[in-house]
Parts: C-alpha cells; structure tokens; sequence
C-alpha cells in the first residue's frame, strides 16, 4: 500500500509539473522519463536478474549540471548460494521475485555539454547521489543458532534502508525535446533480504535499463542559457535574450549567433564610442577570418573615426580565437589572420600603418557574458 502512496504521488508531482510548464511556457529544461531494464543483487557476483523499473522528474540546472528524483522498481532475487544463511530446516535461502522500491536522488554531469557551444547530439553523462529502497525484510537471525552456520527464520516488518547510487548514461537527442538512452547504476545500502544475506550490512546491486525522456519546452541549451544570464544581468535586453531562447529551441545557433552579436555591438558602441573609438570589437564565425559586408562597413566609419580624430595615438589590432575549439597552434594563427584582415581593411580606408599593431592573442576563454562564440573577434584599441 505504501509502495502505491508513493509511485502515486511521484506520478501527481510529474504531471503537475508538465501541465503547469505547458500553460506558462515558463519550465524549459525541466525533463520526465522512464526506463525498462533488468536488475540483479550481487553476492558477491550476480544473482539472477529480475524486471526494473524507473521514472523520474529532473531539470538541467546549466548546459553541465542537472537533478533529478526518481521512484523505482518491482522486484529483485537473492539466489541460494554459498556465503548465505540457511533456514531453520538447514536449507540454503532463496528468495524469487522480492517486491521492494527505492526512492533515488541524482546530480547529474554531462561530459557532452561540457565542450558544446549549443546541445551535443549524443550526451554521455555521470550521476550519482543518496538512495532509499523500501519492503519486507524477509528474514531474521533465528533465536536458534547453529555452531557452524547462520539460521535464519521470516521476517515481515516493513523498513526504510538508506545508501548511495552512481552510474553512467548515454543519451541520443532525437529532438531538442526527446531522447533515447542507456543507463547503468550502482549502488550499496543495507541487504532488503535481511539477515538471511551474507551481505547484510553493505549489500550492492546493478541495473541497467533502456530510457526516454521527455524535456517539457525542449533543451535550451547553452547559447540560450548564457542569454538568459547576460538578460539578468543588463547586458541584453529582454527581448533579445527571448529572440536567442526562441531560436535555441529551434536549434538554429547560426541565427542566435548574429542575435548576440547584434546585440553586445549595440552594447559595446553605446558606452564606447565618442569622437574617437576607444575600443570596439569585430566578431568572426567559427574557423573563419573573412569578413563580411556589415563588418566592413563598421571598421570603414571606425577608420575615420581614428582619422578625423588626429589622435597621437597607436590602436593596437588583436585578434582572438575561442579556446574550446581547434588546437592551441591553429588558434594562434587563427587570430593573426583576423588580426591581419581587419588591419589591412583599416589601411586600406586610409588609417595610415604606423598607427597600427598587429597582435594576435590565440585561443583565450569566454571575453564577453561567458560566451565562448563571442571570443571569435578582433578588438581595435588605444594602446
């Protein structure tokens, strides 16, 4: 009865959740799924594997971290077998088809997304945290011992065993909503068998299952996660941090792309630009150093910027690359010929060359609101 009370309530709390995110479109990265698979007890090696059963509700709490809860099930055996305690007929105990539940608590990782800019296709991740399972205990030491062996006779008090789970997942992202995966989980708490286990007091158990899962409203991802941010914190405006949201659930990152950079250009200009430039930024696309129409119109009003203000002054042109991607010797030579291409641009509208240095800074980390694409520019500035 207990076990009904409690798959319940999870299953009430899930679709409470899931309705709620549907009328405020307000939940996105909050994920339901399930899983089907086998599990098996291990004393010390595997016992024969029995039917499992999971779902949970959980949410990605950034591109790398996540949590979620879970309620988990039906059955489980305890073979007979050497190291286990008998019965009081001296029988080795067996144990087929054990109903029990446990209640898992997980911190999520994912290996994936820790080197994605937007939503990794294939995401293998890690969890791990607190377990409870809850049933029977089955058996108890006998009150009649035997010198040379363990007796054990039934046992039916009901009890709550606390330990810990960890395991490893690997999940295909058939939409930026559903998801097919694999799972593998550990744990270790006190045996649900009772006293008639040889691993009594640190039993461990393995699963494996088969998911889906289901993120209400779609992953966001990391370019929409970092709008968000840069929203809170007044860099973007509300609406193009919605614009790069809206695009991200439609895993379009070029689009989002031209939304920040529109956006951090809009920024950077309106504190910095007076009669002469003190700094401004030109961005690339990934891999490229080729500059486009829009570009070249910027650094020809920027060259004379410089010009009319007859400045003694040296701008220093750098360019930079975005260290997660590409080796360390093809960043550097990246961010000399972005370097390079907005320096010949700048002569070529009539910025004459000694006020000019050209410096190339290889790959670096996030330059502006922790965004890795905004690290693929060049910045013009006084020295």
């Amino acid at each position: 009865m207990k076990l009904k009370f409690l798959a319940l309530t999870l299953a009430l709390a899930a679709s409470t959740v899931a309705a709620n995110a549907q009328e405020q479109k307000k939940c996105n990265d909050i994920f339901v799924g399930g899983g089907l698979g086998v599990i098996s007890s291990m004393t010390p090696n595997l016992n024969t594997p029995n039917f499992y059963m999971d779902v949970y509700v959980g949410k990605y709490l950034t591109p790398v971290w996540g949590v979620r809860a879970g309620l988990a099930g039906p059955l489980i055996n305890l073979d007979a077998r050497q190291g286990n305690a008998v019965d009081i007929n001296g029988n080795p105990v067996a144990y087929k088809n054990k109903k029990f539940g446990e209640l898992n608590l997980d911190a999520m990782f994912s290996i994936s997304n820790l080197f994605t800019d937007n939503l990794a296709r294939f995401n293998v991740y890690l969890f791990a945290g607190p377990t409870v399972n809850f049933s029977r205990t089955t058996s108890k030491f006998s009150d009649v011992q035997d010198a040379s062996v363990l007796l054990v006779e039934p046992d039916n008090s009901f009890k709550l065993r606390a330990g810990a789970t960890a395991g490893l997942g690997l999940a295909y992202n058939i939409t930026d909503a559903f998801a097919l995966g694999l799972e593998g989980r550990f744990g270790v708490t006190p045996s649900m068998f009772g006293d008639a286990d040889a691993y009594r007091k640190a039993a461990g158990t393995a699963r494996f299952t088969v998911n889906g899962i289901w993120t209400i409203g779609g992953q966001r991802g990391k370019i929409a996660r970092d709008a968000a941010a840069a929203a809170a914190a007044g860099y973007l405006s509300q609406e193009a941090a919605q614009a790069m949201v809206d695009e991200a659930l439609e895993n379009n990152p070029k689009i989002v792309e031209k939304v920040v950079e529109k956006e951090v250009v809009k920024y950077v200009d309106k504190i910095v630009y007076k009669d002469a430039p003190v700094s401004t930024p030109i961005f690339f696309q990934i891999g490229k150093a080729n500059i486009d129409s829009k570009d070249k119109a910027r650094i020809k009003l920027l060259a004379e910027a410089i010009n009319a203000a007859q400045e003694d002054c040296v701008y220093e042109v750098a360019g930079y690359a975005d260290k997660k991607t590409g080796s360390a010797k093809y960043n550097q030579q990246l961010s000399e010929k972005r370097a390079q291409a907005v320096y010949d641009l700048l002569v070529e509208n009539g910025v004459p060359a000694e006020k000019l240095e050209v410096k190339g800074y290889g790959g670096v980390d996030p330059m502006f609101f922790d965004t890795d694409m905004l690290s693929r520019c060049v910045i013009v500035r006084k020295k």
